[in-house]
């Protein structure tokens, strides 16, 4: 039981940087004008979380590196697996670490080629297409944002779409206009998983607001799993080692 909920756990790690592509949403019996003006008023509601998260600042992130620790739990082995996790991203490269007493690993994408310490087959969407890496390309050519769709329980918020199709429903604090909460969707294996994310507290590093405590679960339909982040380092624009993200040793 104990291997199974690390494994899953490593693909909860991954999951910011994963997604399904965007469905296809009910739109019978919603008039065309009234479509446009939900997408505008999401659109602009996308550009005041920008502006809420560092606009420019956070827009022009060239490298983020994190470092902290994570508690694991799932539904089927409740007692937490306590470890460490580190980040590191730079445009569509990525370096991903978890550490733990029952089985370490690491995995790196270069922009061309995935390397992981523990061959578990999976790979990962383009790191930019989840979550807040995904918000950092508001306003780029081929990405839409659009409204909710029309069954999500949240208000307010927006859905953010990639030009291949993967998505984020990204939900916004009505007083901050910052990110409360991101959800999403992941095929592994021809399988479909879920994940949603709560960002319970943010750090404001060199003008950019960045999560530093968030929850997150992920819903494998028989399976359940659950993990607490704590970030203890977030470091914006520093110069990362040549082989951060080809080295797995």
């Amino acid at each position: 039981m104990n291997r199974s909920l690390v494994f899953l756990a490593l693909i909860l790690l991954s999951v910011p940087v994963s997604a399904q592509k965007a469905d296809v949403r009910p739109t019978a019996g919603n008039p065309a004008s009234d479509t446009r003006s939900a997408d505008e008023e999401a659109l602009n509601l996308a550009k005041s979380a920008l502006a809420a998260h560092g606009g420019a600042k956070f827009k022009n992130i060239k490298t983020l590196a994190l470092r902290g620790s994570v508690d694991l739990t799932s539904s089927a082995f409740n007692q937490a697996i306590l470890g460490a996790f580190s980040m590191a991203y730079s445009g569509e490269k990525y370096r991903i670490e978890l550490a733990n007493p029952i089985q370490s690993f690491k995995q790196t994408y270069d922009g061309v080629q995935t390397n992981t310490s523990v061959p578990m087959g999976f790979s990962l969407p383009p790191i930019n297409r989840l979550g807040l890496p995904l918000l950092q390309r508001l306003g780029d050519e081929g990405f839409v944002v659009s409204s909710l769709p029309a069954n999500s329980k949240k208000k307010l918020g927006f859905r953010l779409t990639a030009p291949d199709g993967y998505f984020t429903d990204f939900f916004v604090d009505e007083k901050t206009k910052q990110i409360k909460g991101y959800e999403a969707m992941y095929e592994y294996n021809g399988r479909m998983f879920s994940t949603s994310v709560d960002i319970g507290k943010y750090r404001d590093v060199e003008g950019v607001t960045i999560p530093e405590k968030y929850s997150q679960r992920f819903d494998l339909g028989q399976l359940v799993v659950y993990g607490d982040f704590k970030t203890k380092d977030i470091l914006i624009n520093s110069e990362l080692a040549a082989d951060v993200f080809t080295n797995v040793k």
